[in-house]
């Protein structure tokens, strides 16, 4: 007994070392397992950073693949505006030449023609001919009757100045809703038929563009789609403020494990000490007591360092998952545009095979377009032929109007000279008729030609011999000589 007190006063030396061992162990398990976090955690965050920068390499050449698979849609997108622009432009000149031909059409509809100026043969017109309409028997021997191909002018001139020109001023001025137009001439199946074929060679051309339609929209819908499979940037926590947070709990980790180990030794050593027959005091067992009661304060900052570690850890592993997830993503999306890769080139022969056929078949169409532009060019010469027609047969009336009064004058003149020749030739006979032989000069009776210019009834012209010139000039002589004679002879008759 030590100072007054019994020994069952003081506390078992011995719980207090196993309670101080037990503390000891606990912490260095503590501490072991921290250095164990550290250590993976840095290994952890080696594989972070490789990871990171493989998914930084990845991403890039994902985005560098989905740009080229944009700028591929985007491509196809152009060329095929640029084809659907070429179509619009055709579109724009058939509408252009289709509203020309209409209007040409229009034109030679609101024409009218005289039922004398055309034949009832359906071969009459290098256009073609519509069906027979009722006006087919027309008579057509109206005042262009005479002008018909294969009649003699001279015949026709004959029948005007033998019956005179008709007057059809009264005929023409009946209903003209009978009489045919320009366009009754066109051969309308042949200019439906043509139209048909533009129409058909456009909804052909609408099929060939309808192929590669929906390239566009679907490579920019499986992008997209890509993009969306994308992973978000990997958010990396610090590492400095990690192993630096790690190096703390550690530090303060190793202290209190120091701290237990001292603990121990100290407990261990009393222990040993009062087995050998020492007695300690009162306030030695109290402290003894309140350094034991401490153990669990110890080991509880040694497990919340741990458990700081261990979150630190965690945030690695997390962040090395996170990683992992996201390459494995982005293997997924590079397989996808592998694959989109392919569909691309085949898209684009198919879109250069498409182009082709458009260009050949737009060549066909413009071709097309020239038909219709030279059936407008000949519709157009037709309307301004006939126009010209008009013209000509009204010059042609004033011509044969003109040459029927200078006919009708050289008629009266004919007639004047004929009478005059006739009154010449009776006085020749009868101061000279009887003095010259029966037969000489026959002919000399005859009486002369009555003319009838055009109309083709001439009598046989008179075949006068033709007289050398030195007889007229003695003829001339001797009647001059004559009329000497004759004024000598009457002078001395009066004498």
């Amino acid at each position: 007994m030590i100072n007054g007190r019994s020994d069952n006063e003081q506390p078992h030396l011995v719980s207090l070392v196993l309670q101080s061992k037990k503390a000891l162990q606990h912490g260095e398990q503590l501490c072991s397992r921290a250095r164990s976090l550290s250590s993976t955690s840095a290994e952890t965050a080696g594989d972070v950073i490789a990871l990171d920068a493989k998914l930084r390499w990845v991403t890039s050449a994902v985005i560098e693949q989905l740009k080229l698979a944009a700028s591929v849609a985007k491509s196809i997108e152009l060329k095929r505006t640029e084809l659907e622009n070429q179509a619009k432009e055709w579109d724009n000149s058939r509408a252009q030449r289709s509203e020309a031909l209409d209007s040409i059409l229009e034109s030679l509809g609101s024409q009218v023609i005289p039922p004398d100026f055309h034949s009832t043969s359906s071969d009459s017109s290098i256009f073609g001919s519509q069906d027979g309409s009722d006006d087919g028997d027309e008579d057509i021997s109206g005042p262009f009757a005479d002008s018909l191909p294969g009649r003699s002018p001279t015949e026709t001139l004959r029948n005007v100045l033998v019956h005179g020109v008709p007057n059809h001023h009264a005929a023409r001025m009946r209903d003209r809703s009978k009489w045919k137009t320009l366009r009754d001439f066109v051969d309308e199946h042949a200019v439906n038929d043509l139209l048909e074929s533009l129409e058909g060679d456009r909804n052909i051309l609408d099929d060939i563009l309808s192929r590669t339609s929906d390239y566009p929209e679907s490579l920019a819908n499986t992008i997209s789609a890509i993009q969306a499979t994308l992973p978000v940037d990997l958010a990396l926590p610090s590492l400095d403020i990690i192993f630096s947070t790690q190096e703390t709990a550690l530090a303060e980790m190793a202290k209190h494990l120091t701290s237990l180990a001292e603990h121990y030794d100290q407990m261990a050593s009393a222990l040993r000490d009062n087995e050998a027959g020492e007695v300690f005091s009162r306030e030695d067992i109290q402290e003894m007591n309140r350094d034991t009661e401490e153990l669990p304060a110890i080991i509880a900052d040694l497990e919340h360092s741990v458990s700081s570690v261990a979150s630190s850890h965690e945030q690695l592993v997390a962040a090395k998952q996170q990683a992992e997830s996201n390459l494995t993503t982005l293997k997924g999306a590079l397989s996808d545009l592998d694959e989109l890769s392919d569909i691309m080139a085949e898209m684009l022969d198919r879109q250069e095979a498409v182009q082709i056929e458009v260009s050949e078949h737009l060549t066909e169409m413009h071709n097309s377009l020239v038909s219709v532009e030279e059936l407008c060019h000949r519709f157009t010469s037709y309307q301004y032929s006939y126009n010209q027609l008009l013209m000509e047969l009204s010059r042609r009336r004033r011509y044969m109007e003109a040459a029927e009064k200078i006919i009708a004058g050289m008629m009266s003149q004919l007639t004047a000279l004929t009478e005059e020749e006739r009154l010449r030739r009776e006085e020749f006979n009868t101061a000279h008729g009887e003095h010259l032989p029966s037969d000489v000069c026959l002919f000399v009776q005859n009486h002369p030609t009555r003319w009838e210019i055009v109309t083709g009834n001439n009598e046989a012209l008179e075949v006068l011999p033709e007289i050398d010139a030195d007889l007229l000039a003695e003829a001339n002589s001797r009647l001059a000589t004559a009329a000497g004679n004759v004024r000598t002879l009457g002078a001395s008759q009066s004498l």
